[in-house]
């Protein structure tokens, strides 16, 4: 399995109303490449809007903030307070973090 499949299979664990951070991911795999993971996201052909199973708007920045979205980043922050993250200033409330 590739790096970026890697990703996205750690992706598919993070349940609804949880977010977890691109250097969490990164450090899961053993490495300190956050940027690759958000390139492997940016380029995920299995996300919720194309009706797959790869919830990639459920990672953010390790500051809490949103980050991008291939979709833009309100479209992100809108699918996050539908599953009940709570976002304040372009900010995830970290107690929400999940962890591998």
């Amino acid at each position: 399995m590739g790096f970026n499949e890697k990703v996205l299979a750690l992706t598919r664990k993070i349940p609804k109303s949880r977010v977890t951070t691109y250097k969490l991911i990164a450090k899961k795999l053993n490495t300190k490449a956050y940027r690759a993971v958000g390139n492997a996201l940016n380029r995920n052909p299995h996300g919720f809007l194309s009706g797959g199973n790869v919830p990639c708007h459920r990672v953010v920045r390790s500051d809490g903030t949103v980050g991008g979205f291939a979709h833009g980043t309100p479209k992100k922050i809108s699918m996050l307070k539908k599953e009940g993250v709570r976002i304040k200033n372009n900010k995830v409330d970290l107690r929400s973090v999940y962890l591998f």
